[in-house]
This record gives structure tokens, C-alpha cells and sequence, in this order.
């Protein structure tokens, strides 16, 4: 019966729909329309080739041209690349910024007419192009778990071929036999992407905030695949506390896009109560904000009321646990983010924060579904949380959600944990919510430097999409992303990373890192939900230190425009523009 519904709700969800029969196919034949569209990438450059003089690869600039994905005779140059004796013949490509997807090759004739083993090593750096496997996780060393990234395959004489299903931005290729030669009419990778607009939009007078901004946006795009992933290298799954910056994005940026309410149902297919998301208390947690969130933001009732019997029963499993007392043990793994794991008092804090503020979400979903049963019991468990709030233990991520939550004064969270040494202490996961924290203090200035700062750091260090984990150290004296390594020289990709990330595993695309785009969104074009649905909106500009800001924010009636400039006397002087069903507050 698990299965049937499955399946019933999969056929149902409309990124499965059922499309138009081609004529050969038998009218009951099981055809599902791939949701997502595809478009071939040209390299913008080459990176780097084996040879040295001895023309083992010619024509290597043929590879730069757009082509037409077609095999031909004609006698147009192409690259060919020639192995003499033991001497290989290698070229890195860099396609320009990150994608999903893999490799198209369209070939020419080669001096065999046999299949030529060539080694591909997909990489989202330079450097990971370069490296070898290593079959468990370990510093210097790139793994294919996940997906597969590094391989030995056969290519054909003439004709064409696809190879490869992951997150890279360039690509190597070695030709393994000896004395053999392949001719490439053209090399283009194949991004699969959901062909969506970009209905919220962000610009202001600071090129690297609009830099930041849009690399963030591009981050969960890649993400929104099948479902809503975690990364497109590796996490290549639904994980739903990483979910929670990635819906943020998605309400600011995309709207009400169907991939989140389908991958909130098979999160609840994949972890029925008394289980916990992902196997974890605080992902459980997280499910209850994004719900919120997204009910907020899109007002779909009726999707809510099909998610209200595990959303009670969830609530009751996570009250069950709060004591008289005040104390919470959830059981399953506590965890925030992997760089605050070390500070065991801290990570407790800030799950006992994470109850408060679900809590509080939850009794905004309750009311909407006139659960008025669990609504009073929502607020009995709250005010016995508030009986036991723990110390921050100096950790940023606790403070974070404390002052999110409402058990700690918001000055006092900015201005002795979150706002003291600048990003020192940021992480790209729970970075959203210390500014976020930083925001609820009025920090605006302090927040701005340090997106700047630290997710600036990583684009300044090649980045086009935003990674799992970051620190600023790493950058320093080390070779960037976009770079060939370096004999005795740190890089900045292969040398750093911990937990379940160290060296080439760390994933240069993590959708949990995203959280700049919609707090710009947010506080700096001042977009603030008040009513589910946005039946009502707040605009409340904050510009800091910019001289305007301009851009837009989706909404179910429309998109709501606004242009924000300081006045002579420092005062903002703003123009709305906003559908006629939405009442906005100033």
C-alpha cells in the first residue's frame, strides 16, 4: 500500500506529468516528460594542455567556438590530440562558471577505428581535475562519491557521445593508449537546469553585492533538480534543515515554485513519525519553519491542510519531550552546523532556541488549520522552554537562534557574539542566520561587511556558485579555485575542508549557502511578509552604506517593484510599485 501512494503521488506531482505519446510509442506505454531542460555550454577557455612543443594538440582553439552538436567530414579544422611513445596528451577546459550536468563530444577521425580509452575528471576547481581517488575521505584526495566525477571510458572514431551526471565547472581529459590519436570537432558541456525566470531581482550601487546576490540565486537553481538537493557534486539529496536557506531563496527569487511542496512530501513519505527528518531532531524542526515560511509567503491552504496531520503529530512528538523544568532532549543527532559541532553546550542551545522558535511557527500553521487543541499546547510547551534557556557558550549559531527565537535580547546577541570579530565565526549554513540575528539588532552595516567579506571572500577566490563550508584563512596565500595547483603551494580546494568534507569532497555548490540573496532581498530592499500569502507587505529599507537599491519580489498577485535612493539629508526616499490586492505597510 507505501508503495501505491508513492507512486500515486508521484504521478501526481506536475514535474512527472505524463506528456504527448510520440506515434511509436505504444498508447500504455509508461513515459515520463524529464522535468528539467538542457542547453550545451562552449568552454570560455582552455586552461591548460600536457603538451610542451611537440604539437601533440593542435587546434586546441577550435574548442572555444560555439558549435552545433553534429559530426561531420568536412575538412574544417579540429582539435586533434596525439599520444607519442609514453608522452600524454592532456587539456583542462573551463566552461565559465558552475553547472549540472555532463560532457558532450562530437568527434572527428582519429587513426583508429577502434574505441579510445580516455580518462575524464570532471572538477569544480582546477585543481580537482588534477587529483586521484582515494577510497576514503581524505584531505589532497577527490573521491566519486555521489556521484562520478573521475573515469576511464571508451569514444568513438567519428559520431558523437555523452558521458557524466554531476556538479563541475571544469573538465580534464587525458588520452590513455599509446600512439593513438582522437580528433574533437567540439567539447560542450551539457547543463541541466529547470528553465525557470528570475522573478525577484537586486541591484545596487555595489557591483560585488550584485555579484553576491546572483551567485547565491544561481546556487539554489542548480539545486532545484528531480527535487530540492543539497549539492550537485556531492549531497546530491533532500536534507531538510540544508532545505530551509534554499525555500528562502527560492520565495525571494523564484516564487511559488512546485519543486518545494514536492520535496516536503516526499520528506514526509521518506521519514513517517515517530522517525525524525534525515534521521535528525533539528531537521524535523527545520520542516515545521520551511512550512511556515512557505505558507506564509504563497498562502497555499490547501496545500497546508494536506500536510496537517504529520505537522500535529510532529508538534505533539517534539512537546512529549519538553520537561516542567524547561529542558528538551529530542533525541536523534543535535546538530546546527558542522563547524559548531566542537562546542557541545553551544549546539545544545541552540536546539533548545530551534524548539522555541518551530514552536512558535507552529502555532501560526495551527491557527490557519483551527487546530486550537495543539495551538494552547504549542504555547503551554513554550512557556515551559522559556523556564530553561541554556548559555550560548560563546558559538555564533546559538546566539544566532536565541535572538531569532526571542530567549535572548537581539542587542545583546549582535553586539557581544554575532557582530564581534566580523565574519570570524560565519559559516556558509548558519551564516544566514547571524545575519538574520545581525538584522533583528538593527546591525545592518556590520551584516553588509560581512557578506561582503566572507561570501565575497569566495567569489574573489573563483567562486560562481557559494560552497559548503568557508573560512577566510584558507584563502590566504593559496591557490584560487580557477587556477592550475602549484608545486609546494597550498590550493585552495584540495588542502582545506573537515568532517564529512575534507579536500576535493567539499562541494563548491551547497544550497545552504545561499542565505545572502534573500536577506538582501529582505533588508536591504526592505521585503517583509506580514500576511500569509502576502496579502499584506512591509517595505522597510535598509541601505547602510549604498547610495540606492533597486529590484523586485514575487508574490501570488504579481511582482511588487521598489526603488530605494538617499536623500541630501541621508533619508531614503522609495517608489513602490505593487498589485492592487497587496496592502503595504511602511
Amino acid at each position: 500500500m507505501r508503495n501505491l501512494l508513492f507512486c500515486l503521488l508521484a504521478l501526481c506531482l506536475s514535474q512527472f506529468a505524463v506528456a504527448q505519446l510520440p506515434p511509436s510509442f505504444a498508447s500504455s506505454a509508461i513515459f515520463q516528460k524529464d522535468p528539467l531542460d538542457r542547453a550545451y555550454i562552449t568552454p570560455t577557455r582552455i586552461v591548460w594542455t600536457s603538451d610542451s612543443g611537440r604539437n601533440m594538440i593542435q587546434n586546441a582553439e577550435v574548442l572555444l567556438r560555439p558549435g552545433v552538436g553534429q559530426s561531420d567530414m568536412a575538412s574544417t579544422p579540429k582539435c586533434s590530440m596525439e599520444n607519442r611513445g609514453n608522452a600524454q596528451a592532456s587539456i583542462i577546459l573551463d566552461f565559465g562558471r558552475e553547472i549540472h550536468g555532463g560532457l558532450q563530444l562530437i568527434m572527428g577521425m582519429g587513426n583508429s577505428t577502434q574505441p579510445t580509452q580516455v580518462r575524464l575528471r570532471f572538477g569544480e576547481s582546477v585543481a580537482e581535475t588534477c587529483s586521484d581517488l582515494f577510497p576514503d575521505w581524505k584531505v589532497g584526495f577527490a573521491t566519486n562519491d555521489h556521484a562520478m566525477r573521475d573515469m576511464v571510458v571508451d569514444i568513438p572514431r567519428d559520431g558523437s557521445m555523452e558521458i557524466g551526471n554531476t556538479g563541475f565547472r571544469f573538465v580534464r581529459i587525458d588520452i590513455l593508449p599509446a600512439n593513438r590519436k582522437v580528433v574533437f570537432k567540439e567539447i560542450r558541456a551539457i547543463l541541466r537546469y529547470r528553465d525557470i525566470p528570475y522573478q525577484g531581482t537586486f541591484k545596487c550601487n555595489d557591483e560585488r553585492l550584485n555579484t553576491i546576490w546572483a551567485t547565491a540565486a544561481y546556487t539554489t537553481h542548480l539545486n532545484m533538480q528531480e527535487f530540492l538537493w543539497d549539492g550537485i557534486k556531492r549531497d546530491r539529496t533532500i536534507w531538510l534543515g540544508d532545505m530551509h536557506p534554499e525555500v528562502a531563496t527560492i520565495n525571494y527569487v523564484f516564487g511559488a515554485n512546485p519543486i518545494v511542496p514536492a520535496t516536503l512530501d516526499y520528506a514526509n513519505f521518506m521519514y513517517p513519525l515517530p522517525g525524525w527528518m534525515n534521521g535528525m531532531s533539528n531537521y524535523s524542526l527545520w520542516w515545521i519553519v520551511i512550512q511556515h515560511d512557505w505558507y506564509m509567503h504563497h498562502g497555499d491552504l490547501n496545500f497546508l491542510k494536506t500536510q496537517k496531520d504529520y505537522l500535529t503529530g510532529l508538534v505533539r512528538q517534539i512537546l512529549a519531550k519538553v520537561k516542567e523544568d524547561g529542558s528538551a532532549d529530542l533525541s536523534g543527532f543535535p546538530f546546527l552546523d558542522w563547524p559548531a559541532s566542537p562546542n557541545a553546550a553551544g549546539v545544545k542551545a541552540g536546539t533548545h532556541a530551534l524548539i522555541v522558535w518551530a514552536l512558535q511557527d507552529a502555532i501560526v500553521l495551527c491557527k490557519a488549520l483551527g487546530e486550537t487543541g495543539v495551538v494552547q499546547e504549542c504555547e503551554a510547551g513554550i512557556e515551559r522552554l522559556r523556564k530553561g534557556v541554556l548559555p550560548h557558550n560563546g558559538l555564533k549559531q546559538a546566539a544566532a537562534l536565541m535572538s531569532l527565537a526571542g530567549t535572548m535580547d537581539a542587542e545583546k546577541a549582535a553586539s557581544e557574539v554575532l557582530s564581534v570579530g566580523g565574519s570570524k565565526g560565519f559559516s556558509t549554513f548558519y551564516g544566514f542566520y547571524m545575519l538574520q540575528a545581525q538584522a533583528k539588532a538593527g546591525h545592518y552595516q556590520q551584516a553588509l561587511d560581512v557578506i561582503r567579506e566572507y561570501w565575497g571572500g569566495m567569489v574573489d577566490a573563483g567562486a560562481t556558485t557559494f560552497w559548503e563550508d568557508f573560512d577566510l584563512e584558507w584563502a590566504r596565500g593559496t591557490t584560487p579555485i580557477d587556477a592550475m595547483p602549484v608545486a609546494g603551494k597550498k590550493n585552495l580546494h584540495g588542502d582545506f575542508g573537515a568532517y564529512c568534507y575534507p579536500g576535493y569532497r567539499l562541494s563548491l555548490c551547497h544550497g545552504w549557502s545561499s542565505g545572502p540573496a534573500p536577506w538582501l532581498s529582505e533588508h536591504v530592499l526592505g521585503f517583509q511578509v506580514v500576511e500569509p500569502g502576502c496579502r499584506v507587505v512591509r517595505i522597510a529599507p535598509h541601505l547602510g552604506d549604498l547610495e540606492w537599491a533597486e529590484g523586485t519580489f514575487p508574490t501570488p498577485y504579481g511582482l511588487i517593484k521598489v526603488s530605494h535612493k538617499k536623500g541630501p539629508g541621508g533619508q531614503i526616499e522609495s517608489k513602490i510599485d505593487a498589485p492592487r490586492q497587496i496592502r503595504i505597510l511602511r
